[in-house]
């Protein structure tokens, strides 16, 4: 159990020093660096003209995909833009009979950058993180957003992407993976803007780059290796429970599956449908490898202590498949997303339930959510006085600032009412 509640990963060395040195050179060296970058490790024939994606080449993607296609994409986007529209905040002002006029006023940030992985060379594109990170991002109001993601060996974009992208609202796409990528959008270079807030997934190597560049620039969170903890009883079917923690293990070789059951004969059937149902998956050796390195099965006596190690785990992604999941949610303090009863499956959260997919994991769901619009919005305070409300005031303002010993401020109050 403890190292289920200890699994922050610190970045190893080696990475960290990688890529210090990839964001000083693209700092540095702009375009240049980032063109290096690009030729060394994904489109060795990659010229700086062809850096951004054209008018041409989106246009060219729509007849790359088909009907059915564009079809689930805009259901998918309905769902998502369905969703998060709720999440828009409004400014607010509170007035008091002397005139004071105190508030919030909540404005989008001017530009955004959406970082979106590569998917083992553009064979696997990952349409919903375009959706999920770029659609908050429209309805926060943000003008300007930047998408940036691996070219293939050829120099091209995956023309789902593309479409997604295109879609939902960004016209402005660059061929830029990795560390250096994410260096191009907290610097800035001569092609590519500089943004104000950077999201999306990607290795550790884009992972610590976000690191790194925090608080020059706004990121979304510092995620790991994805993770499911299921709890399930004497209802749950053992081969919904294994495709679902298989499910998470193709992910990554460091992803992370966790089953909690009240009845222990489940763990023994569990146990025999992942070895039933692994080698069916195209990535078994990626599952296989989560399963036998990180893999978690373990038997609660009952709902309360099972609900118990999931609030302590804190998991990126719960799932309750019980007889009245209902029941148990207001039990629930620490999960990034819950999935109630059998029928909702991880995967339906990744791509089409509507709620945000990018999710807080290694236990940081204690304190962090998931993405959302308020991701691209910032808050400033509005403050009004008359000079009735500073008369009243002004003596509890000048007692405060000399006690902390800062008499200009207690001055610059008294010089207002004349004493």
């Amino acid at each position: 159990m403890n190292e289920l509640l200890d699994r922050l990963q610190a970045v190893d060395g080696d990475c960290h020093r990688v890529v210090k040195e990839i964001l000083q050179a693209v700092k540095n060296k702009k375009d240049a660096a980032l063109l290096e970058y690009c030729r060394r490790f994904d489109a060795p024939h990659l010229s700086l003209e062809q850096l951004q994606v054209s008018d041409g080449e989106l246009q060219k993607a729509y007849d790359l995909v088909d009907k059915g296609f564009m079809d689930t994409l805009a259901r998918a986007a309905e769902r998502v833009r369905g969703f998060h529209v709720r999440e828009m905040e409004d400014s607010w002002f509170q007035t008091r009979d002397d005139g004071t006029i105190v508030g919030r006023m909540v404005r989008p940030v001017d530009s955004a950058g959406l970082y979106v992985p590569g998917g083992r060379g553009g064979k696997t594109p990952l349409v919903s993180s375009v959706l999920m990170n770029g659609i908050p991002a429209a309805i926060a109001g943000v003008k300007k957003r930047v998408m940036v993601t691996p070219p293939d060996a050829n120099g091209g974009v995956n023309p789902h992407l593309l479409v997604a992208a295109r879609e939902v609202g960004i016209t402005e796409i660059y061929k830029a993976g990795s560390a250096w990528g994410v260096a191009a959008l907290a610097y800035g270079t001569e092609i590519i803007p500089r943004v104000d807030v950077i999201v999306g997934p990607g290795n550790r190597f884009v992972t610590e780059a976000k690191r790194l560049v925090s608080g020059l620039v706004r990121i979304d969170m510092i995620a790991g290796p994805s993770e499911v903890l299921i709890i399930a009883d004497d209802t749950a079917k053992a081969d919904h429970v294994a495709a679902d923690m298989l499910a998470q293990a193709e992910h990554d070789p460091l992803a992370l599956a966790i089953l909690i059951t009240t009845h222990e004969p489940l763990a023994a059937r569990v146990v025999a449908e992942l070895e039933r149902q692994l080698p069916l998956l195209s990535r078994e050796d990626v599952a296989g490898t989560s399963l036998r390195d990180r893999g978690v099965i373990l038997v609660a006596t009952n709902l309360k202590e099972a609900i118990a190690a999931a609030n302590r785990i804190a998991i990126e992604h719960l799932e309750l498949i019980i007889a009245d999941p209902w029941a148990q949610l207001p039990h629930i303090r620490h999960a990034g997303a819950i999935f109630l009863g059998g029928n909702s499956p991880e995967a339906a959260g990744d791509y089409f339930a509507g709620p945000n997919h990018v999710l807080p994991t290694m236990g940081t769901a204690r304190f962090a959510s998931a993405l959302g619009v308020e991701t691209f919005l910032k808050k400033s305070s509005v403050i009004s006085y008359s000079q009735e409300a500073l008369r009243a005031d002004g003596e509890h303002i000048k007692r405060l600032a000399r006690l902390e010993g800062l008499d200009g401020h207690a001055a610059s109050v008294a010089v207002r009412l004349g004493k």
